[in-house]
């Protein structure tokens, strides 16, 4: 009935192994089983990205929609309970889901407009404040990841990573980053959060001019999400314009969101030398540009 992406094969072979290689070997006959249980019909050829399968369709009742097929995981587990506290209310509605294969039947936005796109780049940060404003502003439900938890275990790693790193600068860094989280670690937060709204989780649609997709969404402090908006269209000369933009409208205050940015690059750090990766000078150099920014 469908054909799986070849891109979308490759990374769940390279990132879940042979979990991610059954999963892909069953997408067909899984779709083929939510087109009939759901009643839809299949109205284009499938997208993807590096985990989920999103096929359109249209319901018996002619509304257009998206059935997302995912491989369960941590990061994805919280997504239909986020969803459903959000109602739409800055993010796609969930329409259905089925626990058992965490399948989800979601209204279908515009992915030929996605925020990515927009030539203004002070706007497009505005725009995912502002979407962030909704989705933070009420408490995680309980059985939700939590930040506090991710700190500290970052927190736990940091010392053998940082025998890691060989470049003094760098390895400073790091170090500092760490730092900046001990400091928060005892208050991390219980707003509901989406954790990955970059530019390429926001898109249109008709019921509204942009809306987050895709939640990753734990339990903490919102100054954990500026990371993304922050590094979209990397442009060093801007970093601090963006978060001096994004701390206003979110009403945050300045040191701790400084300091859970900083852990959204520890947490990057923590992956790539885990991974036997170099660590991204961008990234690093955006933590140059911000750890002189204190209220």
């Amino acid at each position: 009935m469908i054909d799986v992406p070849e891109a979308l094969a490759t990374a769940q072979s390279e990132y879940n192994g042979a979990a991610g290689r059954a999963f892909v070997a069953g997408l067909p006959e899984l779709t083929a089983e939510f087109v009939r249980r759901w009643d839809l019909v299949i109205d284009g050829p499938p997208m993807h990205g590096v985990a989920a399968l999103v096929v359109p369709v249209v319901r018996a009742d002619g509304i257009p929609a998206v059935l997302k097929l995912q491989l369960l995981d941590e990061e994805s587990r919280g997504e239909p309970v986020a969803l459903r506290l959000w109602n739409g209310d800055g993010a796609v509605r969930l329409l259905d889901h089925d626990p058992a294969t965490h399948t989800m039947l979601l209204e279908r936005l515009d992915e030929r407009r996605m925020l990515a796109h927009l030539p203004d780049t002070h706007e497009a940060v505005l725009i995912i404040a502002r979407l962030l404003a909704h989705l933070t502003a009420g408490p995680a439900p309980d059985g939700m990841r939590r930040l506090g938890d991710i700190a500290r275990d970052m927190l736990e790693r940091t010392p053998r990573a940082l025998d890691r790193v060989p470049d003094p600068e760098a390895r400073a860094i790091v170090a500092d980053c760490a730092a900046a989280v001990r400091e928060v670690v005892d208050e991390p937060g219980d707003r509901l959060l989406h954790w990955d709204l970059h530019n390429e989780n926001v898109l249109a649609s008709d019921r509204a001019p942009w809306l987050a997709i895709d939640p990753k969404p734990l339990a903490g402090d919102p100054g954990f999400e500026l990371w993304p908006a922050l590094y979209n269209h990397y442009d060093p000369d801007d970093v601090r314009w963006r978060f001096d933009a994004m701390t206003d409208v979110l009403a945050l205050d300045r040191d701790r969101a400084l300091a859970w940015t900083l852990g959204r690059l520890l947490q990057n750090c923590l992956w790539d030398v885990e991974d036997g990766r170099p660590l991204d000078p961008d990234q690093l150099e955006m933590a140059r540009r911000l750890r002189g920014r204190r209220s």
